[in-house]
C-alpha cells in the first residue's frame, strides 16, 4: 500500500510533524510504502545536526529511520522561502515540487495531512 504522509508545522512547538513521523515509522514495518512530503515550516525537521535536550525527540533521526525505506520531499519554494540550502538537509530528502506532490497525491492508496 502507498501511503503519502504530509507535513506542515515546524518541528518543534506544536507535536504534529512530531506524531507524523511517528506514524511514518510506524508504517514501514507494516510493509507500507511510505512517501513523506514536508511543506511549509515541516521543511525544517530536515535539517541536519540539529541538538536537542537529552530525552527529548529529534526530527532529524526519526527523518533518517524513514529514509532507510521511504522517501522523503521538501517543497523546493518553502526551503527558499526560509533561507534553507540543499545542503543544510538530511542525506537523503529531497527538493521537490507542488507538481510532484500532485503525482503523489494521484498515486497514493492513502493521503494523510499533518
Amino acid at each position: 500500500m502507498k501511503i503519502l504522509i504530509i507535513l506542515n508545522d515546524p518541528p518543534y512547538g506544536t507535536e504534529r510533524s512530531y506524531n507524523g513521523l511517528r506514524l511514518a515509522k510506524s508504517l514501514i514495518p507494516e510493509k507500507a510504502e511510505v512517501t513523506l512530503f514536508l511543506l511549509s515550516d515541516a521543511v525544517s525537521c530536515a535539517r541536519q545536526g540539529q541538538k536537542v535536550p537529552e530525552g527529548f525527540y529529534n526530527t532529524e533521526l526519526m527523518l533518517k529511520s524513514v529514509l532507510r525505506t521511504g522517501r522523503v520531499l521538501l517543497c523546493g519554494a518553502c526551503l527558499d522561502a526560509r533561507g534553507i540550502r540543499d545542503e543544510d538537509l538530511v542525506q537523503g530528502a529531497e527538493r521537490s515540487t507542488m507538481k510532484t506532490l500532485a503525482e503523489q497525491t494521484l498515486a497514493a492508496d492513502k493521503v494523510l495531512v499533518f
